[in-house]
């Protein structure tokens, strides 16, 4: 199963593992962080590292489309 997270169509992350691109896409849209630690986690790794930039994101999970969020400064 090829799990993958779009910004403006196009993949930034993707996997076959089953876990990590759920729990990455919940890190990004503020549901496993909160406050400092959210905007830390953007700040210094999402945006720098992973290549997010702020704006909405997309969940897909072998091509359909499973959920959405925003990355928030």
């Amino acid at each position: 199963m090829k799990q993958e997270i779009r910004q403006n169509g196009k993949t930034v992350l993707h996997s076959e593992d089953g876990c990590s691109i759920p729990m990455i896409f919940n890190n990004l849209i503020g549901k496993n962080f909160k406050g400092r630690e959210y905007s830390d986690y953007i700040a210094f790794v999402a945006i720098p590292d992973m290549g997010f930039t702020y704006g909405k994101i997309e969940y897909y999970s072998d091509g359909i489309l499973v959920a959405t969020g925003e990355i928030k400064p």
